[in-house]
């Protein structure tokens, strides 16, 4: 799906930008402004009642019991202060041609540019129990889990629904700190719609490494409560019995409050190579849909990733604060911790690609090449960081993967 061009709308002094969002790619594109010279009016909408905190370490450091939850702020000595803030107020509507947000409480705000940072929010699951399962998003979400299972026994089990990358995040740190964990995943493999069949087989060992429970194939029927602890109900029987439960099954985005805006949203705001959606308006993050050039042509991407989150709004800044179009190549990237490894992957790679495991020690380590039409789509990692950026390069610009191979650069 293309994307119109729309006119970029350059910043003055008398500019009011409106920031609908207050996560990452909100706040990393506030800085970026202030960083770039713009003195204008700067208002951040957010429906939380915090100001921004970085999200990564909920799930790893702040779960493991390794840092607080309130220590995960974006918030710099030298961040700008010179905002506007509007916390705890979701926005709810948003009019493009005079680039007024609606609040629930009934207020709005007109800027002469509005950002669109939303993000996405955890996807949940209906059962029984309702609001005891818990999911892990936002910091009040990891307070209220790390509530719960302090207030388990030393022996309790927790039930993961969901063995993907959040799911895998939380039963790594919740293992860690000597809980019973069962993981359970609707398909034949965790992570094998993201990472494809063959890199999902290679990681299918690491839960057992650590001594969790990863029970693949399984259907969800219900959560109950069952007395002090809650049932889950398995569409093969043997359910499970926990103290905690969890559902990691994904995120959706917040594109709920953009009905009737006359904004194109199709799985996010569609925006062009500028990450306009239209004239004045901008989507930035998990929530936006933007034009990238992959080295194996053009495409059309969502990508829930920090670094692309990072990124968008450096960009956007640089647009906004100069009229013009800025081609920043990038190369998307993501990790994560589990099971005592860590996993990293550069580009955006189809999970039907075809993938060549280039690189392997004794330790566990390895290193594989994506490939699409004999073009290096992307590089994935198992605790081989160093080998993962000597490859980078090779998503900067298009390279075969015979010519990959030749050059094999993760080894020098």
């Amino acid at each position: 799906m293309a994307s119109d061009v729309h006119p970029i709308v350059a910043l003055d002094p008398t500019s009011h930008v409106v920031v609908v969002g207050a996560g990452l790619a909100g706040w990393r594109l506030v800085e970026a402004l202030r960083r770039d010279g713009f003195t204008g009016r700067v208002t951040v909408i957010g429906d939380e009642p915090h100001h921004p905190y970085d999200r990564p370490p909920l799930s790893k450091q702040v779960l493991a019991g390794r840092m607080g939850a309130f220590d995960t702020g974006l918030a710099r000595h030298d961040s700008p202060t010179d905002v506007d803030w509007r916390l705890g107020v979701a926005a709810v509507s948003l009019d493009v041609g005079s680039r007024t947000v609606g609040l629930a409480d009934g207020t709005t705000i007109t800027g002469t540019h509005v950002a669109i940072a939303t993000g996405a929010r955890a996807r949940t699951i209906t059962t029984s129990a309702g609001a005891q399962v818990h999911a892990l998003r936002t910091r009040d979400d990891v307070v209220r889990l790390n509530d719960d299972v302090m207030g388990s026994s030393d022996q309790a089990t927790v039930a993961v629904i969901g063995g993907g990358f959040i799911g895998a995040e939380v039963a790594t740190s919740l293992r860690g700190r000597g809980l019973e964990v069962v993981v359970l995943e609707m398909l034949a493999r965790p992570l094998v719609r993201v990472v494809g069949d063959d890199v999902s087989r290679w990681l299918e060992h690491l839960p057992g490494a650590v001594g969790v429970e990863l029970r693949t194939s399984q259907t969800v029927l219900d959560v109950e409560s069952a007395g002090s602890s809650l049932r889950v109900r398995l569409g093969g029987g043997d359910d499970v019995v926990a103290s905690v439960v969890v559902a990691g099954v994904g995120a959706e985005t917040n594109v709920d409050w953009l009905s009737g805006s006359g904004l194109t949203v199709d799985n996010g705001v569609v925006v062009d190579e500028n990450l306009q959606a239209a004239r004045g308006i901008a989507a930035l993050g998990d929530v936006a849909r933007f034009a990238w050039q992959g080295p194996v042509g053009p495409e059309v991407v969502r990508i829930e990733h920090w670094q692309v989150a990072n990124d968008h709004a450096t960009q956007l800044a640089h647009v906004w604060m100069t009229g013009t179009s800025a081609p920043t190549p990038l190369v998307p990237y993501f990790w994560s911790d589990q099971y005592g490894k860590k996993i990293q992957l550069l580009g955006h790679p189809n999970p039907h690609d075809e993938v060549v495991r280039v690189f392997a020690d004794d330790a566990g380590r390895w290193l594989a090449l994506y490939h699409r039409f004999g073009v290096v789509s992307g590089v994935v990692a198992l605790s081989y960081p160093r080998g993962l950026m000597l490859a980078k390069p090779l998503l900067q610009v298009p390279t075969t993967i015979d010519r990959a191979l030749e050059r094999a650069p993760w080894t020098q």
